[in-house]
């Protein structure tokens, strides 16, 4: 599986008083990433919970190692890998676009649900590892 990346700038907005980005915007830009990763994939997420598969994210782990600032260009990189049997993992990293720098790490573990709310990893999604 290719690693696929996309391309983001910090808003003023989205520091905190230290002039850094908050913490709960990363989870953002990592969502934003995957989300464009989908579409890359010819799946749009609006589509698939039309269809009804309700995709959620069961765990978040992030390691915060720098801080981006108002202004800084990065990457998000997006690496799909099966978990278990019902689950897919999304390992991901945030790079300064000028430095190359790593500024954060995360493992997001998500599943789907049907209708009666059991888990279970349906074929529209397993093609995203190929």
């Amino acid at each position: 599986m290719s690693l696929f990346k996309h391309r983001m700038t910090v808003r003023d907005y989205e520091c905190d008083m230290q002039g850094v980005v908050n913490n709960a915007v990363y989870q953002n830009y990592l969502e934003h990433a995957r989300h464009e990763f989908l579409k890359s994939r010819d799946l749009d997420f609006a589509r698939l919970t039309a269809d009804g598969i309700i995709v959620v994210v069961v765990r978040a782990e992030i390691d915060f190692l720098r801080s981006l600032r108002s202004g800084d260009a990065f990457d998000v990189s997006v690496a799909p890998v099966m978990d278990s049997r019902i689950r897919l993992a999304f390992n991901q990293t945030i790079v300064h676009a000028d430095s190359g720098e790593q500024m954060l790490r995360a493992r997001i573990i998500t599943t789907a649900v049907n209708a009666r709310g059991r888990p279970y990893l349906p074929a529209a999604l397993q093609v995203l590892l190929g």
